[in-house]
C-alpha cells in the first residue's frame, strides 16, 4: 500500500501529527487539510485514496463536507468525532460515510481500519463486473453508472443503500444474516453495531417502495420478486 495517499482533516494539531505518524510508517503517503474548504480542495487536486474526517470542523463540518464529496465520488472515509451519541454516529453512515471512529482512539484502531477499507475497496474494484445491468419488475440496477431506477425515475442511494441492493438483487431468494450483509457491504472487520444493517434496510426500503426486501424473522434479509407483481 505505499503508494496509496491518505488525506487526514482535522483542525487538531495533535491528531494530524500522530496519525500522520503512523501512516507513515506504513508507507502511506499522508496529506493534510485543516477545515473543510481545504479538505475538499484537496480531494479535487491530489484525489486521494481515503479521507479521514473529522466532524466538528471551521468553515465547513466534516458531515456537509461528506455530503459534497459524495455527489459525485465514491472515495472512502472515516470519520472521527468526539460525539458518542448514536444518531450522529448513523446520520454519518447514512450520509455516505464508510465507518466512524469517537474519540479518543487508538491510532493503531485507525490504522487498521484503514486497512481493512483499503483492501475491501481493491478486492471489489477487482471482481466488478462494471457491464452488468440488473432488471426486475419495476426495478433497473445498472452497476457500470451505479444508477437505480424504479419505474422509470432514478432513485437517489447512498453508498451503502446502493451496495445492499446490489448484493440482495444479485442473489434473489438467498437469505442473508445481518452479519453477512455487514461482513459483505460495511467489511469483515466492521466494529459498529449490527443495528446499522436494519436501519440501512429500513431507509432503502423507504426509498424503493417495491416490497422487494423481506424480513427472514430471526434470521436477516432476502430479495424476493412475487410473480404477480406489476
Amino acid at each position: 500500500m505505499e503508494d496509496k495517499r491518505i488525506l487526514i482533516v482535522d483542525d487538531d494539531k495533535n491528531v494530524l501529527e500522530i496519525l500522520s505518524l503512523y501512516l507513515k510508517k506504513e508507507k502511506f503517503n499522508v496529506l493534510i487539510a485543516k477545515d473543510g474548504e481545504e479538505a475538499i480542495s484537496k480531494v479535487e487536486e491530489a484525489n486521494p485514496d481515503l479521507v479521514i474526517l473529522d466532524i466538528m470542523m471551521p468553515k465547513i463540518d466534516g458531515l456537509e463536507v461528506v455530503k459534497i464529496l459524495r455527489k459525485d465520488n465514491d472515495i472512502p472515509i472515516i470519520l472521527l468525532s468526539a460525539k458518542e451519541e448514536e444518531f450522529d454516529r448513523i446520520l454519518g453512515l447514512e450520509i455516505g460515510a464508510d465507518d466512524y471512529v469517537t474519540k479518543p482512539f487508538s491510532p493503531r484502531e485507525v490504522l487498521a481500519r484503514v486497512k481493512v477499507i483499503l483492501k475491501r475497496v481493491s478486492k471489489t474494484k477487482k471482481t466488478k463486473d462494471v457491464d452488468e445491468l440488473i432488471s426486475y419488475p419495476r426495478l433497473i440496477i445498472d452497476s457500470k453508472e451505479r444508477r437505480v431506477e424504479v419505474d422509470g425515475s432514478v432513485i437517489d442511494l447512498s453508498p451503502k443503500e446502493y451496495q445492499l441492493l446490489l448484493l440482495l438483487a444479485k442473489h434473489p431468494k438467498q437469505v442473508f444474516e445481518r452479519e453477512q450483509l455487514c461482513d459483505r457491504v460495511w467489511g469483515i472487520d466492521y466494529y459498529g453495531d449490527m443495528r446499522t444493517v436494519d436501519v440501512h434496510i429500513n431507509w432503502l426500503r423507504d426509498k424503493l417502495k417495491l416490497g422487494y426486501i423481506k424480513t427472514v424473522w430471526g434470521v436477516g434479509y432476502k430479495f424476493e420478486v412475487q410473480e404477480d407483481v406489476q
